[in-house]
């Protein structure tokens, strides 16, 4: 008796990753995820427009801290997550070094002296502005990560045209030229693999590398009319922008929680402006 025949398990491949691709909560602690977009761009919105002109750097570090405590509870934990957290900080203290040595010493506290190097010397006063401007990034950078790490484009794109009444000419039309970045992606992942199975790697170095990259352009031009030609013949097809207003197969609905987020938000970014108040005045 022959034995049966058995299929040799397939190499897997890389998936490309779709920003736009639907976002799944790994529990319903995530409440991020269920929350419509828009509260979750409107509700930092004026925290952070009153940041930019904020001085001290005890309101940004707490807005900070606020942010990081929203988005480990709100959304799931990954390593982009843990990278982005790590990354905002040590971001702020490099730019808070470079401000603190692009400062103008002659307008800040000089009676502490950090070092000097000849005749240049680092005051503690351009220190902490440099560490607050730092700072004040740092924090507006944070709260845009709420709505950015828990929200995809076409949910954004349905709420703007839902709730905000953007014509969706122009919402969906933006989105489907947005998608045209994953697909980008995968199609050069496709063409340097096409390259290397004919061996036609050009060897190592910078002039090299630039041969490489020239010889991508051409399919890759060519693959990004063809897709552009079926996403425009897909809408023609589906009488996109015959008429004023579309059916939405997808509804993204602005609840009680929403308001409830936003009210919150609010009311805990007045709290935090209010208690530093002091010391934004000094």
């Amino acid at each position: 008796m022959t034995e049966p025949l058995t299929i040799p398990q397939a190499q897997t491949t890389p998936v490309p990753v779709d920003p736009y691709a639907a976002l799944r909560p790994a529990s319903p602690i995530r409440f991020l995820y269920g929350i419509n977009p828009l509260a979750k761009l409107l509700a930092p919105l004026p925290a952070m427009a009153l940041l930019v002109f904020v001085r001290d750097i005890t309101t940004p570090l707490v807005f900070v801290a606020l942010t990081y405590i929203v988005l480990l509870v709100g959304v799931s934990f990954t390593r982009r997550l843990a990278a982005l957290l790590l990354l905002v900080p040590v971001a702020a203290v490099v730019m808070g070094l470079g401000f603190a040595i692009w400062t103008d010493s002659s307008g800040v506290d000089q009676s502490i002296v950090l070092w000097q190097i000849g005749g240049w010397t680092m005051y503690g006063g351009a220190m902490l502005v440099g560490l607050a401007t730092g700072a004040r990034v740092a924090a507006i950078v944070s709260l845009a990560l709420i709505v950015g790490l828990s929200t995809t484009g076409p949910d954004l794109v349905r709420a703007s045209v839902q709730q905000l009444r953007v014509p969706y000419r122009i919402g969906y039309t933006a989105l489907a030229a947005f998608r045209f970045v994953p697909r980008f992606g995968y199609e050069l992942d496709v063409i340097r693999q096409a390259h290397r199975v004919r061996g036609s790697h050009g060897g190592r170095g910078p002039i090299a590398a630039l041969r490489r990259w020239v010889g991508y352009i051409v399919p890759l031009l060519a693959g990004a009319i063809r897709h552009a030609e079926r996403v425009a013949l897909a809408m023609d097809a589906r009488a996109f922008g015959a008429y004023p207003d579309r059916t939405e197969r997808h509804l993204v609905p602005f609840r009680t929680r929403d308001v409830v987020f936003i009210v919150v938000f609010l009311a805990v970014s007045a709290v935090v402006f209010a208690a530093t108040f002091p010391w934004v005045l000094a």
